[in-house]
């Protein structure tokens, strides 16, 4: 098998989420990786289980190339295990990080909530999480996206300049927490 069919299959399961930066560490919460975990285990054992089920009974009803449970079976069993795999990839070069034992905690790092104003004055909250936990609607932003770069190593009252699509912004740190130990 050459190289590049490899290479190519490997950065087809990068689809399957965020990309992380070639060699990082998948940097994430205790939660973040438990959710990981119970969602590989759902797929892999009740999921994964069920579908293969409705495909050999799809197969054991004859003619297969017009069976619509056989083919929509085949094809979501194929989307279980690229997901499974993405999974396992991920989990292995996890690396937990917990935010109540950071002991810098006058300074942005993975794990902090950071409260910043915007140059039009608006006050907007995030928490800086792993890539696989991000969620902008909940505050939660990747430790790789622009806006917590931006932040990352800052202090309360410094003005951090956020690099955007849609240019540059300059935002004041209002303030800096982390979890409870």
């Amino acid at each position: 098998m050459s190289q590049s069919f490899l290479t190519n299959r490997e950065d087809a399961d990068e689809d399957e989420g965020p990309a992380l930066p070639r060699g990082t560490k998948n940097y994430i919460t205790r939660a973040g990786l438990e959710r990981l975990q119970e969602e590989l285990k759902h797929l892999a054992r009740v999921e994964r289980p069920k579908v293969v089920e409705i495909v050999s009974w799809a197969a054991g009803n004859g003619d297969r190339s017009e069976n619509g449970d056989y083919l929509y079976g085949k094809k979501r069993l194929r989307e279980i295990d690229r997901r499974i795999r993405f999974l396992n990839k991920r989990l292995e070069i996890a690396q937990v990080v917990d935010p109540a034992e950071q002991t810098n905690r006058d300074q942005v790092f993975f794990g902090a909530t950071v409260t910043y104003e915007n140059s039009r004055g608006e006050e907007k909250t995030v928490t800086i999480v792993g890539v696989d936990e991000a969620d902008m609607e909940a505050g939660k932003v990747s430790w790789i996206s622009p806006i917590a770069r931006a932040l990352l190593k800052a202090r309360e009252g410094d003005v951090v300049e956020l690099r955007a699509p849609s240019g540059r912004e300059s935002l004041e740190v209002i303030s800096i927490t982390y979890p409870e130990r």
